[in-house]
Order: C-alpha cells, then sequence, then structure tokens
C-alpha cells in the first residue's frame, strides 16, 4: 500500500495544483454568495472543486468523490473515494486573508489513508500517508510533544462552533487555564499543529471533507488526534497535537460521543 499511496499523493497534488490556478487569480477579486446553510461561497470555491475532480476523476476513475460544493459522486464510505474541500476556509478568502486551504483526502472503506492540506496564499503544502510520514514542501514534519498546558501554545476554531456543539463550557476552561490561546481556525490551524508550531488545537463543529485530511496526517507526524462525533447535528470535533495536551482537552469536551482516535505509529 505504501508505493500505492505515494502514487496517489502525487496524483493529490496534481488536484491541489488544478485548483491552486482556479484560486488564486480570484483572490480579493470575488463576489461572495450565502448557501442554504449560511455558509459562504464563492465562485472560487465551484471551480476549484470542478478542477480538482476532473485531476481526479482522471487519474484514479473507478474511486467515488465527496466534495463541499457539489456532494457525492459514489458510494464514499465504501472502497476508494476521495474527499475534497476546495477552498477551507472560505470567510477569510473572502475578506482577503491569506490563511485558506484546499484539502483532498484518499480514503478506504471510509478511513483515511493519505491527505493534503495546501495553503496556496502562502505557498506551503503538507503532504502525507499512512506509514509515509507528512511533509511540507518537501521538508519533514513533527508534531509537539508539549506535555504542560501551561507552557502550551493551543489553537481553537470560532466560537460559534463551540456553542453549536453545546461545548461552551469547555471553551471557557481553555480560556481560563491555558495562558497562550489563540483563535488559528480552520485548516490553517491543523497545518501549524502538524509543523510543531501550535502545540494542540480543539476544533468543532465540522464536516467529513474538513476533518479526513487531518485524521491521517496527524498520526503520521507523531501526534495524536481524537474524533468526537455529534451526532444531533451530524457534525464531527477534532482534538489534534502533542498526545498528553490531546488527551487533557478531550476530557474537557462533554458533549460529543468519543468516535475513532488515531495513534501515533509505532
Amino acid at each position: 500500500m505504501p508505493s500505492d499511496l505515494a502514487l496517489l499523493a502525487k496524483l493529490a497534488s496534481r488536484a491541489a495544483d488544478a485548483a491552486r490556478a482556479e484560486i488564486l487569480p480570484r483572490f480579493r477579486r470575488v463576489a461572495v454568495e450565502i448557501k442554504q446553510d449560511g455558509s459562504p461561497v464563492t465562485e472560487a470555491d465551484r471551480a476549484a472543486e470542478q478542477a480538482i475532480r476532473r485531476v481526479l476523476h482522471q487519474g484514479d476513475p473507478d474511486a467515488a468523490i465527496l466534495g463541499e460544493e457539489f456532494g457525492a459522486e459514489g458510494e464514499w464510505k465504501r472502497g476508494a473515494s476521495w474527499v475534497i474541500d476546495p477552498i477551507d476556509g472560505t470567510i477569510g478568502f473572502a475578506r482577503g486573508i491569506p490563511l485558506f486551504s484546499t484539502l483532498i483526502a484518499r480514503l478506504e472503506d471510509g478511513v483515511p489513508v493519505l491527505g493534503l492540506i495546501d495553503l496556496p496564499g502562502l505557498g506551503e503544502r503538507t503532504v502525507g500517508w499512512k506509514g509515509g510520514g507528512v511533509t511540507c514542501n518537501g521538508a519533514p514534519l513533527r508534531c509537539s510533544q508539549q506535555t504542560d498546558l501551561r507552557r502550551a501554545l493551543v489553537a481553537h476554531g470560532d466560537v460559534f462552533c463551540f456553542d453549536r456543539c453545546d461545548e461552551r463550557p469547555a471553551l471557557e476552561r481553555m480560556v481560563r487555564e491555558i495562558p497562550i490561546l489563540r483563535g488559528y481556525t480552520d485548516a490553517f490551524g491543523h497545518a501549524q499543529v502538524l509543523a510543531g508550531g501550535v502545540d494542540a488545537m480543539v476544533d468543532l463543529d465540522l464536516n467529513p471533507w474538513d476533518a479526513a485530511a487531518t485524521q491521517v496526517l496527524v498520526p503520521e507526524a507523531g501526534g495524536l488526534c481524537v474524533t468526537l462525533e455529534y451526532p444531533a447535528r451530524g457534525k464531527l470535533g477534532l482534538v489534534i497535537g502533542a498526545p498528553a495536551l490531546v488527551e487533557q482537552l478531550a476530557s474537557w469536551l462533554t458533549r460529543g460521543e468519543r468516535g475513532r482516535s488515531s495513534p501515533v505509529p509505532g
């Protein structure tokens, strides 16, 4: 499998290149629409997802695809599939903030085995697969191994996402007890955890395309990824980063059902 996944990682990178070609010319030059669920979308989101789908269809025609903007083609929870988010962080993208990302994950029977986080505005691409480790622009990455929350830099997602999951008490405890707490949201924050600059992160109210790449990348970079399920909303939460910190932070989140944990390989 590792050699096959290495080839698929090259395919995912070609798809990310195609997405960049649609996104960057539209950055700070695009109008915003509001979808039925209240989230923003732009022409760049749709064009980038179409470009990703074209590349993946050409290189891996038998795999199903699930994307944020155009839904599912095939049964993505069975067999081989790709899960994609053309622009994660559309709110920031629409405001001209260059911390948005493109997310591409390869799944086997619903389990992520390959992940890619591309930050087009920063020129940084993180990619890895099961048994293959994680790199950013070719350089190996390693998650933090910090054990003390008092010395850690911890990131969190949007406050309204904690409210939607009925986890505001956990956020308030983080504010009280973590001296260096920052709002590095979306997959930009995930990428900083993978690089070790952010020791841990709590990110809630996620869809499969928000979470899948990170679920495989974090353990491959030596971290721990705990997935929480919120069935009433049909959403996920992730607690990622240094294993000791993740276990402590996950215990503060009381409303989610602990699902699959992705431990450090070995």
